[in-house]
């Protein structure tokens, strides 16, 4: 019942990837263990067995301490649905969507729900390995703290501070976070790694060796590169990158502004036999592309908008008009109808914005949001698979006449009479091997045989064996309290 809380010396540091690393380290060596982010900024989620959402970085590392995913992981979770205002998840249900400056008043009174959560899980566990978030350099946030030094300091947990070192300044991040931490946040601090090195590490030995000088902390390594993350899921939309082109057939996936639940393309960009790619703002969709796919979003009228902002309807017309096939996944498949009715303002003001046409289905916003893991049969092969739905909104027309699915033996999204644009609510079906191989069928992909699980099972022993080699793990696990 310790423990041990990794702090970024700024935002997309790895802290996610270490915790999942250390996590299945902690896990080899015997200890029953699971991580916990108190507080998360994701569009990316997780269903949980129990109906909640947490946030998708928290889910992975669940599966790093080979643990069922629970909501207690993840007890605040916001969903950025404006540039100024984000859904705020409270255990896994949707509380309300609030502005910025809202919320900072509102997070005192959150404190009490996200040491509920952690209190739990150290009181099923030998050990909690807990996430901050952003960095607890960000002093003008101090106040009302619940995801970096309020928490550790009200939950009495020790700190290691990681620094990245492939951004460049990595010496004046982490002297420079001590240099503006209260004192008494500071004393929370107990080491520092270096993470994303590239290269010798013993050439860093001198910068090393000074912030241990400048801060008096303890230093608990140096982690080079991990060559095999781009197997695991990525938390940021940033981090998504089109995959190396290998000459196989082109899928490209439009990178909306409000993308969410992104890793539905995982399983497809690791087959050989795909080149996947991200199409962002201003580019066009590549005209040799065999199959778009339009991903789920936090705000399906403003992605609807920022996609007719690139010209990307017009792109997407001239490539129907080629044969080629269109995939819409939850909010992607809203788009696709002839409009988008929420006259309740639901997802911003009321109102409605006309679809992309290409699927004879209307969608209209409605309030209860639909979280649930999902078993369904695909239509078109009869295999059974296993998603996830997460979405607000109802989708009714001519063309759920032809649905891409059946669950529990109602018809679940829909497919145009030509066969070629189809559109479905349900996540993470790719991840099911033997239904990604006959989707890719479909479109002339021959699919590669290979196992999606499998490939993240490794990768996830493959980071711990990297952890080992190059952290002291023995001397995180004993800080732990």
């Amino acid at each position: 019942m310790t423990a041990i809380m990794i702090q970024g010396a700024g935002s997309n540091v790895g802290k996610s990837m270490l915790v999942a690393g250390l996590c299945r380290a902690a896990l080899r060596r015997g200890r029953s263990v699971a991580p916990f982010k108190p507080q998360n900024m994701s569009n990316n989620a997780a269903v949980t067995a129990d109906g909640g959402e947490i946030g998708r970085a928290q889910a992975l590392q669940a599966l790093a301490s080979r643990l069922e995913p629970i909501t207690d992981m993840n007890p605040i979770l916001l969903k950025p649905e404006t540039d100024v205002g984000a859904q705020v998840v409270v255990q896994g249900k949707r509380l309300a969507t609030v502005k910025a400056r809202d919320y900072a008043a509102l997070k005192p009174q959150l404190m009490g729900a996200v040491l509920e959560s952690f209190n739990r899980l150290k009181a099923m566990h030998d050990l909690v390995i807990v996430e901050g978030a952003g960095s607890p350099a960000e002093v003008n946030l101090r106040a009302g703290d619940i995801a970096n030094m309020g928490f550790a300091r009200a939950a009495d947990v020790p700190v290691i501070l990681a620094g990245d070192i492939d951004r460049g300044g990595v010496i004046a991040q982490i002297v420079g976070t001590q240099a503006v931490l209260d004192p008494e946040d500071a004393a929370m601090i107990a080491g520092f790694l270096i993470n994303k090195f590239r290269g010798d590490p013993s050439l860093f030995d001198d910068g090393y060796r000074l912030i241990e000088a400048r801060t008096g902390w303890r230093g608990f390594g140096v982690l080079p590169w991990f060559s095999q993350a781009h197997k695991l899921p990525a938390e940021d939309a940033l981090d998504l990158r089109s995959g190396p082109s290998s000459g196989g057939v082109k899928i490209a996936c439009l990178a909306l502004s409000r993308i969410a639940n992104f890793d539905d393309l995982d399983p497809l960009n690791a087959e050989p036999g795909v080149d996947m790619v991200m199409v962002r703002a201003g580019e066009t969709i590549p005209c040799d592309a065999q199959l778009v796919i339009i991903p789920g979003s936090k705000s399906t009228r403003g992605d609807l908008e920022f996609l007719r902002a690139q010209g990307w309807d017009i792109d997407l017309m001239a490539h129907y008009r080629r044969g080629g096939h269109v995939l819409g996944i939850c909010g992607g498949y809203q788009m696709l109808g002839r409009v988008v009715r929420d006259p309740g303002g639901i997802e911003g003001a009321p109102g409605e914005t006309a679809g992309l046409g290409l699927l004879d289905v209307a969608t209209e916003m409605t309030p209860d949001k639909r979280l649930t893991r999902t078993r369904a049969v695909h239509a078109a092969s009869g295999l059974e698979v296993e998603g996830y739905e997460i979405h607000i909104g109802r989708t009714e027309g001519p063309d759920r006449a032809r649905p891409f699915a059946q669950v529990e033996g109602q018809p679940e999204g829909a497919i145009s009479d030509c066969g070629r644009v189809t559109g479905s609510y349900l996540h993470g079906l790719f991840a099911a091997d033997a239904f990604r191989a006959a989707f890719l069928g479909q479109i002339g992909i021959a699919a590669s045989g290979l196992s999606h699980s499998s490939g993240v099972e490794a990768a996830l022993d493959a980071l711990a064996d990297h952890v080992e080699a190059h952290l002291d793990v023995a001397g995180i696990l004993a800080l732990a309290r």
